[in-house]
């Protein structure tokens, strides 16, 4: 397959009139004076707790907008991890449990490492137990700056060979399937695991990853990513400039800021750029197959794009990708009730069904 042009790439981000619409009636709103956390003088701290209650405010929304316990029960855990610190998991199980056995899934939330919980990946492991009798694991890894990297990483690798471990005790059958995923940072973190799971030798292997709008190469400077992808970059904040309403990274620099300064993070590790590992001796081989979503106005679309084609054309890994062209960065939480958002949520739930048919 030929590399995108630029005219198609630039296509991708002209914001679908579905999103015009949503974003002049339900606009992305600051915070408020009546907001509890308005006085907070810690500017971090301050958008934390913004985003979590915007993102409350329309939970009922949602696809799935509560738990749903005729169908999935919902457990809370809590594991020891490397440093002997306890993190809590949500365990999601079918409530009448396939005769042929459940596979097994593990899931990390959004929130660039610093913000978010496993409320934001709740409506995924309630629909992937519900309609694909899947064993959930939704991990509350700690977070920057509080807990600088590579925390996030050490917990979410904890908590997959924890769940990789107790399988069996936790009613799932990895040999059925056994996926990680998760959406932006989490996706970033699932393609992390997914080269530390092959190196490490995990057992069992995994046998997909869910990658949403992820994080793979970090809003590196253009000028320093390879000739053979450089003309395909083009959803860089410094190289077509950012429309995205949820996704506000309106430079490289801006990003690199925040790495260094808010996460602690060298971009030239793979733990935090995971396109790096391309550079590295098993680079992106031998990797399981892997299921993309990427949105057109998303400044990180270009980011999943690359990688995709990289997995699929250059080491021959499977690979399904669904496009949003038009819709920008976690639309479908941001806006539920959009059909386009409904629409992202199937297509999730057909994504994960056909990577546990791979394994198949």
């Amino acid at each position: 397959m030929a590399p995108r042009t630029k005219e198609e790439l630039l296509s991708y981000g002209v914001m679908d009139p579905a999103m015009v619409d949503a974003l002049a009636r339900f606009p992305v709103r600051d915070p408020q004076p009546s907001d509890p956390y308005y006085g907070d003088e810690n500017p971090h701290s301050r958008f934390r707790h913004h985003r979590a209650a915007t993102l409350r405010e329309k939970h009922h929304l949602r696809y799935i907008p509560g738990p749903i316990r005729d169908q999935v029960s919902e457990e809370d855990r809590k594991i020891v991890i490397r440093d002997g610190a306890e993190i809590m998991v949500r365990i999601y199980r079918p409530v009448e449990k396939p005769a042929r056995g459940s596979p097994l899934i593990v899931m990390y939330h959004e929130g660039g490492f610093s913000m978010g919980d496993i409320s934001d990946e709740e409506t995924n492991c309630r629909l992937f137990s519900r309609d694909l009798g899947a064993v959930c694991v939704n991990v509350d890894y700690r977070l920057a700056p509080e807990y600088p990297f590579p925390t996030w990483v050490n917990d979410s690798w904890d908590a997959l060979q924890w769940a990789a471990k107790n399988a069996e005790s936790l009613g799932a059958d990895p040999s059925l399937g056994f996926i990680v995923g998760g959406g932006s940072a989490g996706g970033n973190i699932s393609a992390v695991l997914s080269h530390i799971a092959r190196d490490e030798k995990l057992n069992p292997p995994l046998t997909g990853q869910y990658l949403c709008v992820p994080v793979i190469i970090g809003f590196t400077p253009p000028s320093l990513i390879s000739p053979l992808y450089r003309q395909e970059y083009l959803s860089h904040p410094d190289i077509t400039t950012n429309i995205d309403p949820v996704l506000r990274v309106d430079s490289g620099a801006q990003w690199a800021e925040a790495l260094h300064g808010l996460l602690k993070a060298p971009w030239t590790d793979p733990r935090i750029t995971p396109f790096l590992y391309g550079g590295m001796e098993n680079g992106h081989r031998d990797l399981p197959p892997a299921y993309f979503q990427v949105c057109g106005i998303d400044p990180l679309r270009d980011e999943g794009l690359i990688y995709e084609r990289v997995l699929r054309e250059e080491v021959g890994i499977k690979t399904r990708l669904d496009l949003y062209k038009g819709f920008g960065h976690y639309f479908w939480t941001n806006w539920p009730q959009l059909e386009q958002s409904r629409q992202f949520v199937e297509d999730t739930r057909e994504g994960v069904k056909w990577l546990l048919e791979q394994k198949q």
